[in-house]
């Protein structure tokens, strides 16, 4: 008989409990029943059954719902705008002379960027964990990707125990720097992925109307990171890449600029037939003295 995601899912958990720690009370957990993971003072939390666990102390409420995710899990996981990104990734740790590699994703949204590089694995044995306080995220995660272990969960109290990852990744998503330090092994790595300037300038530009905004001084990024971490390489990626139409509608669809944008400028953008879209990133690797 087929296993249910619920019952996959409780077995990866159960062989890797011992990373988890309890968000009430801080303690170890173990899979029971293969239904629940439980503290040792019975703080209980269930499998779903699309296999994802929420370890949240309480719910929180989050503007991005259902559709933005779907969107970005078609523009991140079926297309290839990037795919050089994860590649990158991939090669990053392709290198790490470790047999089996433990990898946290912070703020991974829907899973997509996390299941991408965990599919260029190179021929080495990745146990991925994906984090993001949004449910609904997750609950797209679970749905489409089975392998990493996908967790509801707050960063500001992540529920997870000390220098248990070898690898912290952070995907254009806000940082904790204390945390990160806190959850990566002693000489691990953390890589933060940041726009630089270009980033999707092409979107950028319709969605914020004439407004001179900028993005955040990428250098001021850097510098943060480098107060935190030992800055082993920075490294560039720009390139462009041509969407089709369908495409362009989920690119809109998934970031938050489009809340407050003017429909007519929507409209002008995703009624083209195609566009050239800039990606323009830099990928910061630290480690963790």
């Amino acid at each position: 008989m087929t296993k249910s995601k619920k019952i996959k899912s409780a077995e990866l958990v159960s062989e890797w409990s011992d990373i988890f720690r309890c968000p009430h009370c801080g303690t170890k957990m173990q899979v029971e029943a293969w239904k629940s993971l439980t503290c040792v003072h019975h703080h209980t939390f269930d499998f779903t059954k699309q296999g994802y666990l929420n370890l949240m102390k309480q719910p929180i409420k989050s503007n991005y719902d259902k559709t933005l995710f779907e969107a970005r899990q078609h523009v991140v996981g079926e297309t290839e705008l990037f795919q050089l990104l994860h590649q990158r990734i991939s090669e990053i740790l392709s290198r790490l002379n470790k047999e089996t590699i433990t990898i946290l994703d912070v703020g991974c949204g829907e899973g997509s960027h996390l299941h991408q590089i965990m599919e260029g694995r190179l021929d080495r044995s990745l146990v991925g964990i994906g984090l993001d306080i949004a449910k609904e995220g997750i609950l797209q995660a679970a749905k489409n990707y089975i392998d990493p272990i996908w967790v509801v969960g707050n960063l500001a109290n992540a529920p997870f125990q000390k220098n248990v990852f070898d690898v912290v990744i952070n995907i254009l998503s806000p940082s904790n720097y204390v945390e990160f330090k806190r959850l990566v092994a002693s000489n691990g790595l953390i890589i933060k992925v940041v726009p630089r300037n270009n980033y999707l300038s092409e979107l950028r530009e319709v969605l914020m109307k004439s407004e001179k905004r900028e993005m955040n001084n990428k250098d001021e990024v850097v510098s943060l990171f480098q107060d935190h971490f030992e800055t082993t390489k920075r490294i560039p990626l720009t390139y462009r890449h041509k969407l089709n139409q369908t495409v362009l509608h989920d690119l809109v669809r998934m970031t938050p600029l489009a809340w407050s944008a003017d429909p007519k400028r929507i409209q002008s953008f995703t009624e083209q037939e195609s566009a050239e879209i800039t990606i323009d990133l830099d990928i910061l690797i630290g480690r963790n003295n």
